[in-house]
């Protein structure tokens, strides 16, 4: 019975001693550690912070750059032996847009989910046994308070910029009496074209002002037939008149007035008659010389038939604009276009 008793007398003197020893660390004491843990931890690049140990309680209050050493720092003060709560105040300080980059990487890899970050306990690894730590009535557990806008900042700072906006196109006025060189793509021929019909074509030459191209050879031009003459058999020429209405670039369409395109051809007039007339008396010689007078009258009536049938077998000449032909037309009233890229 005294040898128990001794054996538990002993036991209790060891226990007090042990506690003793570790509630003699004094507030001074843990806060030196804690700051020196986080100075040794190359994770917390900011190094300033304010360390108030009260009772086994550490605050850290300041700004670090990142949420990875906010939390790195609150890690750090956990670990010291005699901390029993660690009250993360510390704050993430605004960072420019490539720090922001940066920060979302690390983020990514080292940061836990938002619902971690709201109370995180050491690992039994690194947990101090709390069975011989005098307790303050609370939680013997260690935790991290997370101030409540951190995840907003988080938000922020992690959030995309905005799209910048391209700039509105420059527009441009082209002058009256601008030329504006055509290919055409149909053909258009006086024989066969009337008035009102409507050719295409795109612009051969690029149209420049101020060193830039308004009017690129990718715009596409609409016109429509003024006036059309066919050369006749016996007596007239040809007429073509032609003028644009519509320029198409960029996907708009802009109307427009220009001068007229127009060209005659060669007809066939005083040149007929006088053919006509040759075959008439030539057929009145051959028909005296073979019958008088009446033989005379049928040569006639032969001969003026021969120089109507020479005559009718050619026509005047047509004009034919065949595809792939430049015509040249001039603004009469200026037009305000969007410039496009050239071809």
């Amino acid at each position: 019975m005294k040898r128990n008793l001794w054996v538990v007398l002993v036991s209790l003197a060891l226990l007090a001693v042990g506690c003793s020893r570790v509630g003699s660390r004094t507030d001074a004491q843990v806060a030196s550690d804690v700051q020196n843990k986080i100075n040794g931890d190359s994770n917390v690049p900011d190094k300033q912070l304010n360390i108030n140990v009260n009772g086994g309680t550490v605050t850290l209050t300041g700004s670090v750059s990142s949420d990875a050493a906010r939390n790195a720092a609150a890690n750090d003060a956990a670990q010291v032996e005699g901390v029993k709560t660690v009250v993360n105040n510390l704050e993430v300080a605004p960072a420019s847009a490539a720090d922001q980059s940066a920060q979302q990487q690390t983020q990514a890899s080292n940061n836990p989910p938002p619902a971690m970050r709201e109370e995180r306990r050491p690992s039994p690894s690194t947990r101090k046994a709390t069975t011989s730590r005098p307790s303050s009535g609370g939680d013997s557990g260690l935790r991290t308070t997370v101030p409540a806008n951190s995840s907003n900042d988080s938000a922020q700072s992690s959030a995309p910029a905005a799209p910048v906006a391209p700039p509105a196109p420059q527009k441009f006025t082209v002058p009256a009496g601008t030329q504006l060189s055509v290919r055409l793509n149909d053909e258009v021929n006086s024989e066969k074209a009337q008035v009102g019909d409507v050719f295409h074509g795109s612009i051969s030459a690029p149209v420049s002002m101020d060193e830039q191209t308004v009017i690129p050879t990718t715009a596409d031009v609409e016109g429509r037939v003024v006036e059309v003459k066919s050369a006749g058999r016996f007596a007239g020429q040809s007429v073509l008149t032609l003028e644009l209405t519509k320029l198409t670039m960029n996907g708009r369409s802009y109307s427009v007035q220009t001068s007229q395109w127009s060209k005659s051809g060669s007809g066939r007039g005083k040149s007929t008659a006088a053919k006509v007339g040759g075959g008439a008396a030539v057929g009145a010689v051959l028909g005296g010389i073979f019958g008088g007078g009446k033989g005379a009258a049928i040569g006639a009536a032969a001969g003026a038939g021969a120089g109507t049938g020479v005559s009718a077998a050619t026509k005047g000449q047509q004009i034919v604009l065949r595809p792939e032909a430049i015509i040249a037309f001039q603004l009469q009233s200026p037009i305000t276009v969007t410039p496009g890229a050239g071809r």
